[in-house]
């Protein structure tokens, strides 16, 4: 499933995470790609080494795992640590698929965070592969995409202006994206009429097969 999530940062936290990134070292990008990725892969990222992203890096993961639709859309039980992608014109990332493991962390679900306001450069779309076709992404500033990480992707090249985003991956509760989809829905369904309706008998009962389920997909 893939989904897109509005205002994950506030103006305030956008603000703080470009003066950081105003004081921040950048590097190749290949440092973090796997062998066959790094020959696609061009553009820069923060220097993991660089203490000034820690205390805005602490920031972006909290609002990410407070924020309660990617909560259900995600399941997540952790988060790897975040990169701070930096691509200038010219520069773009060709079609990879991420690595299973990170740091020993299986990694389920794939999210990207826009920090630049989309009129700022041309290009730089996130491109996301399916067999219905190339499904292109560029969001306002503090919104996110969350999908599959097992999904073919690229970024675009950049022909103006400097995109910078916060790139990530989660290891799901649930493992499998359908049973992910399945459980959003539900969630989603009962929510909906628990605002309309209140507690009822509908309510409980699709509490219950949303409990049950995840019980039942669960890795704790």
């Amino acid at each position: 499933m893939q989904i897109v999530i509005a205002d994950v940062l506030s103006a305030e936290d956008l603000d703080a995470v470009r003066e950081a990134l105003a004081r921040t070292r950048f590097v190749d990008g290949r440092a973090t790609a796997g062998f066959a990725a790094r020959e696609v892969k061009h553009n820069r990222q923060a220097d993991a080494t660089d203490k000034v992203l820690d205390p805005v890096r602490s920031m972006v993961a909290a609002r990410i795992m407070a924020n309660d639709l990617f909560r259900i859309a995600a399941r997540p039980k952790q988060l790897t640590p975040l990169l701070f992608s930096r691509t200038e014109a010219g520069m773009q990332y060709g079609e990879h698929v991420d690595d299973a493991l990170m740091g020993g962390m299986r990694t389920d679900v794939a999210f990207t965070l826009f920090l630049d306001d989309p009129e700022s450069y041309d290009g730089g779309e996130l491109v996301i592969v399916s067999a219905a076709g190339d499904d292109a992404i560029k969001l306002p500033a503090g919104s996110m995409v969350v999908y599959p990480a097992t999904t073919l992707h690229r970024v675009a090249e950049v022909t103006r202006g400097v995109r910078h985003v916060i790139a990530g991956w989660a290891r799901s509760l649930v493992r499998d994206a359908a049973q992910r989809e399945l459980l959003f829905d539900l969630d989603t369904a009962r929510r909906t009429i628990f605002m309309r309706d209140g507690k009822s008998h509908e309510f409980d009962l699709i509490s219950k097969s949303l409990a049950n389920l995840l019980r039942m997909w669960a890795e704790d």
